[in-house]
């Protein structure tokens, strides 16, 4: 991220409770504009829930307070009006199951159609020569004649595709993609994280792109924030999450990966999972699993803070750093893309 780059999104003190039970606890995150931000945690860490909470689109039952500003205006606490004036337009998110965020008895151009209505007021032929335009950028084949045809009649790639050129429509300034290839094959996987790529390097847009794939993030993302139980843990640079990961929790996640060379292993897994939000430990979320646990991670909670190498970090006892050359070792594996 180049010195010039501004920042696009700010959250502060983002807070989410649901019927009485906090399930967000204070986020702090900036988006640079143009800039490419991985989310990644287990399931159940708060990656979708802050970003849904940002945009408003929690269900009433949901308290959120602290701070979302898009180029400086505010938009925690503000009429739906102005939220709805920056979603889809500057904001526009693709979630990880296409099959059902597109409406199965609508043809895909009338809903293509629909977003440029919305979010830039064109109609008619104008309309269907952009929406034809979209699908092909997304890579939808002879979009011409599939222009009217059904979700049904697609494959779960090209039903996300079809999301993404949705998203697209308004012309976004960020697009979040809630782990967009969760359920989509290898192959299908890999296309969707170029076309991300691509469109990004075309448009100037910024990512975030939220996924418990480490792989994927490391294809996609120039920074990473790591989340668990409602926090931030740590946040770096690819480089230095994947080469040399501090917190145990995000060592963790590397140690669960299968390596593709060398003698086959046993995985060493993290043991137990993600704490209930309405019985979290007094100290750090992450103790009752840490192997690194002193005394004092069970009685106070760390705060997230900025280290010597640029990342920041929430941990009283971290992994040891690696020697510079075990880091480039594993930078030269291909652990680091």
């Amino acid at each position: 991220m180049s010195a010039a780059n501004t920042n696009l999104v700010e959250l502060r003190d983002l807070k989410v409770v649901f019927d009485g039970v906090q399930v967000l606890h204070g986020i702090d995150l900036n988006v640079a504009s143009g800039e490419a931000l991985g989310l990644v945690g287990e399931s159940g860490c708060g990656k979708s829930v802050t970003w849904l909470a940002a945009l408003g689109l929690l269900p009433g039952k949901a308290a959120v307070t602290g701070s979302v500003r898009v180029d400086g205006r505010e938009l925690c606490g503000a009429r739906r009006p102005a939220i709805e004036e920056i979603r889809g337009g500057r904001i526009a998110m693709i979630f990880q199951d296409p099959s059902s965020s597109l409406n199965p008895v609508l043809r895909v151009g009338r809903q293509i159609v629909e977003a440029l209505h919305i979010h830039r007021g064109l109609r008619g032929a104008a309309a269907r020569a952009e929406s034809l335009r979209l699908m092909d950028m997304v890579g939808i084949p002879d979009a011409s004649r599939r222009f009217d045809l059904f979700p049904h009649e697609f494959s779960g790639g090209q039903c996300q595709r079809l999301m993404i050129a949705m998203a697209l429509a308004g012309q976004p300034d960020l697009l979040i993609a809630d782990e967009p290839t969760t359920a989509l094959d290898a192959t299908i996987q890999a296309q969707i994280l170029d076309l991300l790529n691509k469109l990004r390097a075309e448009t100037g847009m910024a990512i975030v792109f939220i996924s418990h794939d480490l792989g994927a993030v490391s294809q996609v993302c120039e920074r990473v924030c790591v989340m668990y139980a409602g926090r931030i843990v740590e946040e770096g640079t690819v480089a230095q999450l994947f080469a040399e990961p501090r917190h145990p929790y995000t060592r963790g996640l590397f140690d669960a990966i299968p390596r593709i060379d060398g003698p086959r292993q046993r995985l060493i897994p993290i043991p137990g999972t993600v704490p209930n939000p309405k019985h979290l430990p007094e100290g750090c979320s992450f103790s009752p699993r840490c192997p690194r646990a002193v005394d004092a991670c069970w009685t106070a909670r760390p705060p997230l803070e900025p280290q010597d190498d640029g990342r920041r970090l929430a941990c009283p006892r971290p992994v040891p750093a690696v020697t510079r050359s075990e880091a480039k070792r594993r930078i030269t594996e291909g652990l680091v893309q």
